[in-house]
């Protein structure tokens, strides 16, 4: 039985175990970075499909990849010569003639049950998303059923920072503008933009110019980084005069400047932004919180997962 595709055209780590074996059916020992190329022309994976990445930056691919080879390693149907490189067994072989099209992991542990197989039953380090065998009715469980561990957890984190960013948004909305632009210079000066030495800080609130913060990213403040903070609503968008006006203000003063708001910017908003000579960066309310969240404002740690895995070095 063959494992369906998942979004995006690319195997679960189930699909990609045919590929593997078969990359490996000639006898010869191969590296994993050499079989990551091969499973994935096996697999017809087209140029865009092989540089698809998780939010860690892995490719996708390759850690499906990675979880087939270790899942046929464990049961016995590889094996591992040296660190790093692998060879197809007997056993591997018998998987190859029984299930030419592919197989699941449900198929091999039903092979592990008969004593006579010389497929091993797999010893899990992690539980499994279904039982085995059992039928998947939830829409949201069976695609977990179809990803590896790291993208599961990787998956998990992103609804969490989903739920997270949503409620920073409310928190900055229902706060007052000052507030903001507090916030904004603080987010500046976290990503970096303060520079050794430099500071940051928000301007009068009357006769600011249109300037709402600026970054001193030196001591003696020669370069600067100028900030507008626009507190809109969610239904509420920042137009090419708001953008427009700003350019004017900071224009004699630097280069450029960020314009950041907790909503969103108007075509037109864009699309005068990318024609001015003046580098403008915006910011929208989306990756306002992306970028809060990345660098630790308004938001603390709860928890932190750690992914191992086997140190070669350590059984060389």
């Amino acid at each position: 039985m063959t494992a369906e595709p998942t979004a995006g055209g690319i195997p679960p780590w189930e699909g990609f175990m045919i590929h593997t074996l078969r990359a490996l059916a000639d006898g010869n020992v191969r590296s994993r970075r050499e079989l990551f190329p091969l499973a994935a022309r096996l697999a017809d994976l087209t140029v865009a499909q092989q540089a698809e990445v998780l939010s860690s930056g892995q490719v996708v691919y390759e850690n499906r990849v990675g979880w087939a080879l270790s899942f046929l390693a464990n049961v016995g149907a590889m094996e591992r010569p040296s660190r790093g490189h692998y060879q197809i067994t007997d056993a591997g072989r018998g998987l190859l003639q029984r299930f030419p099209q592919g197989f699941r992991e449900r198929d091999v542990n039903e092979l592990a049950d008969d004593p006579e197989s010389p497929i091993r039953p797999y010893v899990a380090s992690a539980p499994r998303p279904t039982k085995q065998g059992s039928a998947v009715a939830d829409p949201a469980a069976a695609q977990a059923a179809t990803m590896t561990p790291t993208e599961q957890v990787q998956d998990g984190i992103g609804r969490i920072h989903a739920d997270v960013a949503g409620a920073l948004l409310s928190r900055l909305q229902s706060r007052e503008p000052a507030f903001f632009e507090r916030a904004v210079v603080e987010l500046l000066l976290a990503m970096g933009y303060g520079g050794v030495g430099g500071s940051g800080a928000v301007t009068q609130m009357s006769n600011d110019g249109g300037i709402d913060g600026v970054i001193d990213q030196d001591v003696l403040g020669l370069s600067r980084v100028y900030l507008q903070a626009k507190r809109y609503a969610d239904g509420s968008s920042v137009g090419r005069p708001e953008v427009q006006g700003f350019v004017g203000a900071v224009h004699g003063k630097a280069d450029g400047g960020v314009f950041i708001t907790t909503s969103h910017f108007s075509k037109a908003a864009r699309e005068f932004a990318e024609i001015t000579p003046m580098r403008i960066i915006l910011i929208d309310g989306q990756r306002l919180t992306d970028l809060m969240i990345r660098y630790g404002v308004g938001v603390q740690v709860r928890q932190t997962f750690v992914e191992v895995e086997i140190d070669e070095d350590f059984f060389a």
